[in-house]
């Protein structure tokens, strides 16, 4: 019997990567194959359904300043490649855009990372020698300043703090999960506008940028300009580089933790899927990703919707790509994103022909 990886990431605010791997499974079995559920993430929002849902909240500062209660993951008792208690934080948890009322209401330069700095805090505390931390949904574009006050406890950013809190992460693994490449000044002018900021504002937010990666260099050593992928989740990845932390692709280390390749290579075929599938679908997400590794498998993307700039990218790769909102129309694929994925992967596998 022929098998089946179904390894989606989410539909952004329609279904969870959970989900649409269960969908994608079920036409899977109807169709006389078996299914391999493994819903992916590339360190962003979802990171946490994948390592397998929160078990923790905290009442942490919202990106605006009003608290609010971040959901979060503690593996209290090492198991699989846990080799320490680890705990897995997705910065949106925290400091998204969506907490902050999109970007019509957010306040793109008052913003802040303060609250995640808050849950690593409670993390250490709690006994964690292992802290991964997703960035990706940002309402914020500070640097990681406001992350490094949290964990200090200050009300603002102090430079002089900056030696106490390296001495807090000491002999604690932070891994910073990035699901961009990005550098770090570049962030305000790539991002900053998605989260409502206008063109004077941009400006202020590079020159931000600039003045607190020259603190940084000077405080700790650690020129965060020269990393790729620091301006991840406006900046916060390079602040947390800065207090030690090691930035990885948010894809690799997800499949490192769910044994991406030892699925894939008992794998006939390969189902993956976004909401929108677009170039920057193919730098790093999980979509390129899984189809990048999936070598000469038949792999199909079910996207919510699909950009010329993202068919284009799609068919230079070989990848089959079925847009639900061209196939169905806007409303049903907003609507029913389950059940029409489900009609999508029937309709493909009948057309392979395993036999």
């Amino acid at each position: 019997m022929p098998r089946l990886l179904c390894a989606p990431d989410k539909f952004k605010g329609t279904a969870s990567a959970p989900a649409l791997a269960s969908a994608i499974a079920g036409a899977a079995v109807e169709s006389g194959w078996t299914a391999d559920l493994l819903p992916m993430s590339d360190g962003g929002e979802g990171l946490i359904d994948v390592a397998g849902g929160p078990n923790r909240t905290t009442l942490v500062t919202g990106p605006l300043g009003v608290p609010v209660e971040a959901a979060w993951r503690l593996d209290e008792v090492p198991s699989g490649k846990a080799c320490a208690t680890t705990a897995v934080i997705e910065m949106s948890e925290a400091a998204g855009l969506v907490i902050a009322g999109g970007r019509e209401h957010n306040d793109a330069v008052a913003a802040t990372t303060r609250g995640v700095g808050e849950l690593i805090a409670v993390a250490v505390g709690k006994g964690a020698k292992r802290i991964i931390v997703g960035c990706g949904g940002s309402a914020t574009t500070d640097g990681g300043s406001g992350a490094l006050a949290g964990l200090c406890g200050t009300e603002s950013f102090d430079a002089t703090k900056l030696p106490a809190a390296v001495e807090t992460m000491r002999g604690v693994d932070l891994q910073v999960a990035c699901d961009v490449r990005t550098g770090f000044i570049e962030a305000a002018g790539r991002f900053a506008p998605q989260k409502g900021a206008s063109p004077g504002q941009v400006e202020l937010l590079e020159r931000r940028l600039g003045v607190l990666a020259g603190c940084y260099a000077d405080k700790l050593g650690i020129d965060v300009r020269l990393l790729e992928g620091a301006g991840a989740a406006g900046g916060l990845a390079g602040g947390l580089a800065a207090l030690g932390g090691t930035l990885v692709s948010g894809f690799a280390l997800v499949a490192d933790l769910v044994d991406f390749d030892v699925h894939l290579r008992a794998a006939d075929a390969v189902v993956t899927g976004e909401g929108m599938l677009d170039d920057q679908s193919f730098l790093g997400k999980v979509v390129g990703e899984v189809a990048a590794r999936s070598g000469n498998r038949p792999t199909l993307c079910v996207a919510g919707r699909v950009s010329p700039a993202g068919a284009r990218a799609a068919a230079a790769r070989g990848l089959f790509v079925v847009s639900l909102s061209e196939r169905f129309g806007d409303h049903d694929s907003l609507a029913h994103p389950l059940e029409l994925t489900t009609q999508v992967v029937a309709r493909w596998l009948a057309s392979l022909d395993p036999k």
